[in-house]
């Protein structure tokens, strides 16, 4: 197809993701090497977020990822999760060498979908243990999750989401979800400092297990790092207190790692950096650096255990996930950890994310960069009317610095329409392969941008 049909065809045909349909139309993007992207017109961007939803994190043009699938998809492309494959047979091999405490991997196909698959296996741990002491008081299950958190776009992953206007016209929601406050020091949600607070957010998880009663409550889901609701890493001590909390209570903790997952944290998976050890983690992202489309929901040998021990319909985990047969995604996820083992891309990704973090605190000087935060190569800046009032910067400000990043030819995100009066963080989170020069060039258009649309 030549580029103006091609054009063309995208802007009449296309529904885009997260897009009002007015103006000029987007890039139609057309290539990647690396870092680097070129759109239709041949224009090239350096791209500071790994495809835009922090995925592609060993980079574009990995041809030896796109070999191994070839050449799976010609020997057998597909066969139900019920049987076995071969590819994912060696990854799962692979990935258990860096998940102790982890045995067991459930196959789907998107984070939404991993998390979803977690609610069923927490849902029907509840009621195996239910059906044997006669059933929790109050009804139930329920599931606690954090306020700014993300989880999926599907109806139960919306339903334990943190992020109201990601919410907003999609309910009636999911009943048994309750929400506990954020873990956000920079926007406390109880008003208090770091130096005095006594971790009071984690507090507010054990008074929830009250609330709700801890018979009720079949698991907690927490990001390990939220992500899209803000990058913000927990405050020191919080993961740690909170799995003490819930495992008191026999509480399972799942920890959705699909955004930090595989790496990005400088850790294979971002719990590592706390001490904890969750119960179920959710992968999707990194899994194959979205070289196909694959998630993973890792469990405990004791919740495998557990529910293949149930009597009757309980016998067994009652699920399936089409393309969780996918042999094609298996060795794609296969290949991606090679290359991420091969290249020490887990360490790079800490040091590189060190130089990251590092480089945008230059920005701190501006009158409307309130905080920089982050953990290995997911970083974030908050954005700020005032920095004495911590009042978030209008959303609108806060696009046209992105806008203007992209006009100098990098490619940042930012949160979007997720909280409401506070989508003002842009984020940066490039592929492991980021260099130096590349993260100089970032920390130069980010400067750049914001004197170019805030002044300062």
């Amino acid at each position: 197809m030549d580029p103006q049909s091609c054009r063309k065809a995208d802007s009449s045909n296309i529904w885009h993701h997260l897009t009002r349909h007015t103006g000029r139309p987007g890039p139609v993007m057309a290539r990647g090497e690396g870092l680097r992207l070129w759109d239709l017109d041949g224009r090239e961007y350096l791209d500071a977020t790994s495809g835009g939803v922090w995925c592609v994190n060993v980079g574009y043009g990995r041809r030896e990822i796109a070999s191994r699938v070839a050449e799976q998809l010609a020997l057998m492309p597909y066969y139900v999760g019920s049987a076995g494959n071969v590819p994912a047979a060696q990854f799962s091999e692979r990935l258990l060498r860096h998940a102790p405490g982890h045995s067991r991997l459930y196959f789907s196909s998107s984070g939404s979908e991993a998390n979803e698959k977690a609610y069923k296996m927490a849902r029907l741990l509840w009621a195996v243990r239910g059906a044997g002491d006669g059933g929790a008081p109050g009804g139930g299950p329920v599931i606690l999750y954090r306020d700014r958190d993300y989880h999926g776009t599907t109806l139960g992953a919306l339903s334990s989401t943190g992020q109201e206007e990601r919410r907003a016209g999609f309910g009636p929601f999911l009943p048994g979800f309750a929400e506990v406050p954020r873990a956000f020091c920079y926007r406390c949600a109880f008003g208090l400092s770091r130096a005095s607070c006594g971790l009071r957010c984690a507090a507010a998880v054990d008074e929830a297990v009250a609330r709700e009663g801890p018979g009720r409550i079949a698991g907690a889901v927490f990001e390990t790092v939220t992500a899209g609701g803000g990058v913000i890493p927990p405050p020191e001590g919080y993961l740690p207190e909170v799995a003490r909390i819930l495992r008191g209570h026999g509480i399972p903790l799942i920890l959705d790692e699909v955004v930090t997952g595989m790496g990005r944290t400088g850790r294979m998976f971002a719990f590592e950096h706390y001490g904890v050890t969750p119960d179920i983690v959710t992968l999707a992202k990194g899994v194959a650096s979205a070289y196909m489309p694959i998630s993973v929901t890792l469990t405990t040998e004791g919740v495998f255990r557990a529910l293949q021990e149930g009597e009757g319909p309980f016998s067994y985990f009652r699920d399936i996930s089409t393309y969780g047969g996918s042999a094609g995604a298996a060795a794609a996820a296969d290949e991606n950890l090679a290359i991420i083992e091969r290249e020490g891309l887990v360490g790079r990704a800490g040091e590189m994310g060190a130089a990251l973090l590092d480089a945008l605190r230059d920005a701190l000087g501006h009158p409307n960069v309130g905080d920089v935060r982050g953990l290995g190569l997911l970083c974030g800046a908050d954005l700020v009317e005032s920095r004495e009032t911590r009042e978030p910067l209008a959303e609108a400000k806060a696009a046209a610095v992105v806008a203007r990043m992209a006009e100098l030819g990098v490619l940042a995100g930012r949160t979007n329409r997720s909280i409401p009066g506070g989508n003002s963080v842009i984020n940066f989170a490039p592929a492991y392969t980021v260099t130096r020069e590349d993260i100089a060039v970032i920390r130069g258009a980010f400067l750049r941008a914001l004197g170019d649309v805030l002044g300062g």
